[in-house]
């Protein structure tokens, strides 16, 4: 198997559940070379693996905006003709949606996918020349299975996502020990109370560690604005890319936070990581690192402060 193209194209924390897929991969295929296809807002992100020889950006969320604009449809002209020409032996699609099966067929290799009873979208399973059956556990442990499978391995060993923070200076980034404070994710309801974000704090600050608020929004920045100015000393740090996120979440004495794409890549940086859990289901996406990392909650089941804190001081005992 020589040349082999991955399709997980978003968001933030599908690709970083596919990176100890790629490590896998590698380990078993050391001379392969190995194209994945990415959300072009994702692509430094997915370069953080030194497995993937190259990544090719796919801009779907900004052409379907303007799906007429002359330069857009030159863009999808050229990334159907990258992608045909690159002649891949098999195309993997861990995504699961007819839109990363229809990028699939357009490479013309053969493409593997989930069946219709375990894929995301049943439309998907339609597209696929080899299916395969992949319980529902950890996303992580699916894309293991369904690579290995398609590849003719099956997954072993202890996780392992493959990346290196990249060597960074942040002139922003506290010098003292730090946790960072995760408090924003795409749906309201995934929220976990302010009141309880200045409680923990609170405690945390009792503990000598500075807390570090991450936005990347207005409205989130006005929130993480909020939690700083009650707990005095925080940081609120200027918007970051993901790679200078990698590098001040590895730094971290611990990472805590609500279901979003950062909880994650605390996670795959080896940083003891808590997630706060209040309307999603963590035996699905939960955190999972190699040092530490422990999810609480459940949907619309947000824990409480006290169970939180428990849970920190073990990951702060972990470091």
């Amino acid at each position: 198997m020589s040349k082999i193209l991955l399709i997980r194209m978003s968001s933030m924390g599908d690709i970083i559940h596919n990176f100890p897929a790629v490590t896998e991969l590698r380990r078993h295929f050391p001379d392969a070379v190995v194209h994945w296809v990415v959300e072009e807002a994702f692509v430094g992100l997915a370069g953080l693996h030194p497995g993937v020889n190259r990544i090719v950006p796919f801009a779907l969320r900004r052409w379907r905006k303007k799906l007429w604009n002359g330069g857009n449809r030159a863009e999808m002209r050229a990334f159907r003709s990258a992608i045909a020409e690159s002649h891949y032996d098999v195309a993997i699609d861990s995504q699961g949606l007819l839109k990363s099966a229809l990028v699939g067929k357009l490479s013309g290799a053969a493409l593997v996918g989930y069946t219709r009873h375990t894929v995301r979208d049943p439309l998907a399973s339609l597209f696929y020349d080899r299916r395969f059956d992949i319980p529902a556990v950890h996303v992580i442990e699916r894309n293991r299975m369904l690579t290995g499978r398609a590849l003719g391995y099956e997954p072993e060993g202890r996780l392992d996502y493959g990346i290196a923070p990249p060597q960074l200076s942040l002139d922003w980034q506290p010098q003292q020990p730090y946790v960072v404070c995760l408090t924003a994710t795409a749906r309201d309801a995934k929220l976990w109370d302010e009141a309880n974000w200045i409680a923990l704090g609170e405690w945390l600050q009792g503990q000598g560690l500075q807390l570090v608020f991450p936005w990347g929004s207005d409205v989130e920045k006005a929130r993480s604005q909020r939690l700083a100015a009650a707990l005095p000393g925080s940081v609120v740090p200027p918007r970051f890319s993901l790679v200078e996120g990698a590098r001040l979440l590895a730094d971290a004495r611990a990472a805590i936070g609500v279901d979003t794409g950062l909880m994650h890549l605390a996670a795959a940086v080896d940083t003891p990581t808590v997630g706060i859990f209040c309307d999603s289901d963590p035996h699905h996406a939960g955190a999972r690192a190699r040092t530490f990392s422990q999810s609480l909650g459940g949907v619309q089941q947000p824990p409480g402060v006290a169970e939180v804190q428990a849970v920190v001081s073990a990951a702060l005992a972990a470091r």
